[in-house]
C-alpha cells in the first residue's frame, strides 16, 4: 500500500508542478534549507510497529538512523518531493525561465552538509542528482559535486572496521556509483573537460585492492568509458581502453587463471567451494581469489555495455569508426573495445562451459560440507518468483551476506548472470566482428548449451530471454542467420520441447496424486516453487519463439494478460489475432529446417493446454497461427492436423474458465477447422468426439462449409455457430464443474397468497381504528 500510495502522491505532485512549476521549487528548497538545519532525531516513530522498531535501532549503531526515525522520515519525505518537482520544472520552463542562482544556492548547501548516517546520506545524494541540471549551467561547480560523489564511493560509518558492512552503508556507496555514472551517461560532454581528473581520482582508488568492492570498481570504470565516448576519435578511444583493461586481461590471460576457468575440479578449488569452514560467519580464505574472478568479468561486461560509436553517422566516419556496408545498405562501424574483448572470449566462454558443467552430480559432490547448497537459489531470488515482498526491517540494517555459504551462493549466481549478459551484449556492441568470429554458433553450442539437463530452472530461464539469447538474436543482421543462428536455436528449441514437456507432465501428475515427500521439510512450498519456475520458464521460451519468428507489426495488438496461476481469472474480452501477423526472416529460416519446424509447432501447440494461464493466451494469440501458416501450403500428415486441432480443443477444456484465453482459443479453432476441413475428413471425426455436441448442426455447418456455391454467412455468425459446437469441450471454473443440474417440473410454492377479506381491511374501516392501532406501543 505504501508504494502505491506514495507512487500516486508523487504523481499528484508533479502535475501541480506542471501548473505552477516555480512555486513547487519554492516549496522544494524551503524544506530542504530546513531539513539541512534540523537537529537529528534517531528514536522511533510512535507507531504501531514500536516493539519492532526498538529492536531495529540496536542494530544501526548508537546515534544512527532507523528506517522508522523521524529524521528519516522527514529526510525521505522532503527528498521524494524535491526529486518530483525540481525534475517537473526542468521540463516545464523555458531554459531562460530557470531560476539558475536559487538552484545554485541550494546545490551548494547540499554539497556543504556533512553527515555520518547512511539513511540521510543516499537521502542527500538524491538530492545532489536532482540538482545537478543547474550544473549545466554553471560548470565550474562540476569538481565539488565529483569530489562529493566520490567521497561516497568510500562510505563508512566506522573508518577501518573489520565487520561486514549494512546494507544502508553498502547502499550508500552503490548510490554515488550510480550517481556518477548516471551523470556521464546524461552529461558526457559536460564531464568531458573533466576527464582527466575524474580517470586519476577512479586509478587512485583502483591502486587499493581492498578499498572498493567488485562493482563499485567496474561502476566507475564504466563512467571513464562512457565518457571515452565523447572523444569520437577511433584510435584514441582504443588506446585508452587497451590501457584501461591492462591489468584485467594480465590476470584473465594467465597461465593459472586459463587453468581454473577450464577446469570444474580446479575452479572449485580455487573459488574454495570444496573447503569446510569452522566458523560461517568469519571470511573464508579464499575471498580475494573469488573476487579477481568477478572483477575481471565485471570489467569485460562494462566495457561491452558502454564503449561505442558516435551516433551521429557523420562524426562515426570522420572519427574512423565507418567500416563498410552491409548488402543491404546498412552501415557497418567498429568499435574500440572489440580486439580487446575478443581476445579474452574464448576464457569467457571456458567459464561458462565450467560453470555448466558445475551442476553435475559428480561436481556437485565435491562441493565442501559447508557449501553443499553453494549453487542454490538465493533467498532473495526465491521470493522474487514466488512474489514475496523483502522483510523491510532487514533492508538497510542486516549485512548484505550473513555466512559464507551466502557469499558464496551470491558469486555463483552473480557471476553466471554477468557471463551471459556479456554474451548477450556483445552482438549489439561488436556488431559483426562478434557475429563472423569463427566457429561461434558451434563455440556456444558446446559452453553456454552444455549439460542443459542439469542446469536447474532458475538458471535457465534468464539465460534464455533477456539476458543472452534474446538480445543476441535480435542484434543478428540477417547476413548471419544461417551461419550463426538457426545452427544454436535449431538444437536449443528442440530441447526446450523436450523439458519442458516433461516438466508439465509431472506437475501434472503431481495434481492427480497426493505424495508425501518425507525427505522434504516444507514438501508443499517446494512444490510450489518449483511449479511456478516451469510457469516462468514457460513464458520464456513462448516469447523466445514468438520474438524470433512472429513480426513485430504481428504481437503489437492488444491482449489482456491473464493474472499468475492456473485458477486465477483472466480479465480480458474476445481477443482476435490480426491477419496480418506474419513470420519474420529469422521465422521463414527456421521453419524451413524440418526438425526445428517440427520442435516449434509441437511445442506452441502442446502449451495451450499446459496450466499457465498467461502463456496460453499469448501463444494462442500471438503465435500458433503464424507458424502453422506457414506450412499449410504443403502435404501434412492426416494425424499431424487433427493433433493440432484436438491440441487447441485440449486447451480450451484447461483455460476454458477464463474469458480471454475461450475467446482466443475459440477464433484459433475456428481459423483451423476452416482452413483445413476442405481438405482432411479427420477434423469432423475429432469434432464429433466433442461431448454433446449436436450431429445435425455439425453437418449443416459442414455442409455450408464444403459448398461453395452456397452464400458465405456472416463471419460473426459462422463463428457463433462453430462456437455452439464446441461448447461440450470448453472448460468451466472449479465451482461449477460437478454441478449437477436439477429440473422439477409441477413444484407446488410453499406458502400460498391469502387474499384479505374486506372485512379485516383497515383502509375500509370508516373511523380509522384499525390504521391506528397498527403504531400503538
Amino acid at each position: 500500500f505504501t508504494a502505491a500510495f506514495r507512487a500516486q502522491q508523487g504523481e499528484v505532485m508533479r502535475m501541480a508542478c506542471r501548473l505552477d512549476p516555480r512555486t513547487g521549487f519554492q516549496m522544494a528548497g524551503e524544506w530542504l534549507k530546513y531539513q539541512l538545519t534540523a537537529p537529528v532525531d534517531t528514536g522511533p516513530m510512535n507507531c504501531i510497529c514500536r516493539e519492532s522498531c526498538d529492536q531495529d535501532t540496536s542494530k544501526t549503531g548508537e546515534g544512527l538512523c532507523s528506517i522508522f526515525s523521524p529524521s528519516f522520515v522527514q529526510w525521505d519525505a522532503m527528498t521524494f518531493f524535491s526529486e518530483s518537482v525540481i525534475s517537473q520544472m526542468f521540463r516545464t520552463l523555458d531554459k531562460d525561465e530557470i531560476p539558475v542562482n536559487d538552484g545554485i544556492d541550494l546545490l551548494q548547501l547540499v554539497l556543504n552538509f556533512e553527515t555520518k548516517d547512511p539513511l540521510i546520506l543516499s537521502c542527500v545524494l538524491t538530492n545532489v542528482s536532482a540538482l545537478f541540471p543547474f550544473v549545466t549551467y554553471r560548470p565550474e561547480y562540476l569538481p565539488q559535486v565529483l569530489s562529493k560523489l566520490f567521497a561516497s564511493v568510500t562510505f563508512e560509518v566506522i573508518e577501518e572496521s573489520k565487520a561486514p558492512r549494512t546494507r544502508a552503508v553498502k547502499n550508500v556507496r552503490r548510490h554515488a556509483c550510480s550517481s556518477i555514472i548516471k551523470m556521464c551517461r546524461d552529461y558526457p560532454q559536460l564531464v568531458l573537460p573533466n576527464f582527466e581528473m575524474l580517470y586519476n581520482h577512479v586509478k587512485q582508488l583502483l591502486s587499493n585492492e581492498l578499498l572498493l568492492t567488485q562493482m563499485e570498481k567496474c561502476a566507475l570504470m564504466e563512467a571513464l568509458v562512457l565518457i571515452s565516448n565523447q572523444f569520437k576519435d577511433y584510435e584514441r578511444q582504443k588506446a585508452f581502453l587497451e590501457e584501461l583493461m591492462a591489468p584485467v586481461a594480465g590476470l584473465w590471460l594467465s597461465p593459472e587463471m586459463q587453468r581454473v576457468l577450464s577446469d570444474p575440479e580446479a575452479f572449485i578449488s580455487y573459488v574454495g567451494a570444496d573447503n569446510k569452514i569452522a566458523d560461517p560467519v568469519l571470511e573464508d580464505p579464499s575471498g580475494l581469489k573469488r573476487s579477481r574472478i568477478s572483477f575481471c568479468v565485471y570489467t569485460i561486461l562494462g566495457v561491452v555495455k558502454r564503449a561505442r560509436w558516435p551516433t551521429v553517422p557523420e562524426e562515426a566516419k570522420a572519427g574512423g569508426f565507418l567500416v563498410g556496408y552491409m548488402p543491404s545498405g546498412s552501415p557497418v562501424y567498429r568499435n574500440p573495445c572489440t580486439e580487446q574483448v575478443l581476445k579474452l572470449l574464448d576464457n569467457l566462454l571456458a567459464l561458462i562451459r565450467t560453470h555448466n558443467n558445475l551442476y553435475m552430480p559428480e561436481m556437485v559432490a565435491r562441493l565442501g560440507e559447508t557449501f553443499a547448497k553453494a549453487l542454490d537459489m538465493l533467498e532473495v531470488e526465491k521470493n522474487a518468483i514466488l512474489g514475496l515482498p523483502q522483510p523491510l526491517l532487514e533492508l538497510y540494517d542486516s549485512p548484505v551476506y550473513k555466512t559464507v555459504l551466502e557469499r558464496m551462493q551470491g558469486f555463483f549466481c552473480t557471476l553466471y548472470d554477468n557471463c551471459f549478459h556479456i554474451l548477450g551484449n556483445a552482438g549489439p556492441s561488436m556488431q559483426q566482428d562478434f557475429y563472423t568470429v569463427e566457429g561461434l554458433a558451434t563455440q556456444l553450442l558446446s559452453s553456454a548449451f552444455i549439460n542443459l539437463n542439469n542446469i536447474p530452472d532458475y538458471r535457465l530461464r534468464p539465460m534464455l530471454h533477456s539476458v543472452f539469447v534474446k538480445p543476441l538474436v535480435l542484434s543478428c543482421p540477417s547476413e548471419n542467420y544461417e551461419t550463426l543462428v538457426c545452427p544454436m536455436l535449431g538444437p536449443l528449441f528442440t530441447y526446450l520441447h523436450m523439458r519442458l514437456s516433461q516438466k508439465w507432465q509431472v506437475i501434472s501428475q503431481r495434481s492427480m496424486l497426493c505424495e508425501d515427500d518425507a525427505a522434504d521439510d516444507n514438501p508443499e512450498s517446494q512444490e510450489m516453487l518449483e511449479e511456478q519456475l516451469v510457469r516462468l520458464l514457460t513464458r520464456e521460451v513462448m516469447d523466445l519463439i514468438t520474438v524470433c519468428c512472429v513480426s513485430k507489426k504481428g504481437v503489437e495488438h492488444n491482449t489482456t494478460a491473464a493474472v499468475d496461476g492456473d485458477d486465477d481469472e483472466a480479465m480480458a474480452t474476445e481477443v482476435t489475432p490480426p491477419a496480418s501477423a506474419e513470420l519474420t526472416e529469422l521465422g521463414k529460416c527456421l521453419m524451413k529446417q524440418e526438425d526445428v519446424c517440427t520442435a516449434l509447432l509441437i511445442t506452441a501447440y502442446a502449451s495451450l493446454s499446459w496450466k499457465d494461464t498467461l502463456s496460453c493466451q499469448r501463444t494462442t494469440t500471438q503465435l500458433c497461427w503464424p507458424l502453422l501458416k506457414q506450412v499449410l501450403p504443403g502435404n501434412l500428415l492426416p494425424d499431424a492436423v487433427s493433433w493440432f486441432f484436438t491440441s487447441v480443443l485440449k486447451g480450451l477444456q484447461t483455460h476454458g474458465q477464463h474469458d480471454g484465453c475461450m475467446a482466443a482459443l475459440v477464433h484459433l479453432a475456428f481459423q483451423i477447422y476452416e482452413a483445413l476441413r476442405p481438405r482432411y475428413v479427420e477434423l469432423k471425426a475429432v469434432m464429433e468426439q466433442i461431448p454433446d455436441i449436436q450431429r445435425d448442426s455439425l453437418e449443416q455447418f459442414d455442409s455450408k462449409l464444403l459448398n461453395p456455391t452456397l452464400q458465405k454467412v456472416a463471419d460473426k455468425r459462422r463463428k457463433d455457430h462453430f462456437k455452439r459446437l464446441i461448447t461440450g469441450c470448453i472448460g468451466k471454473p472449479l465451482g461449477e464443474q460437478f454441478r449437477k443440474e436439477v429440473h422439477i417440473r409441477n413444484l407446488p410454492s410453499l406458502f400460498k397468497k391469502v387474499k384479505p377479506s374486506l372485512e379485516t381491511d383497515v383502509l375500509e374501516n370508516e373511523d380509522g381504528e384499525g390504521l391506528t392501532a397498527l403504531f400503538e406501543p
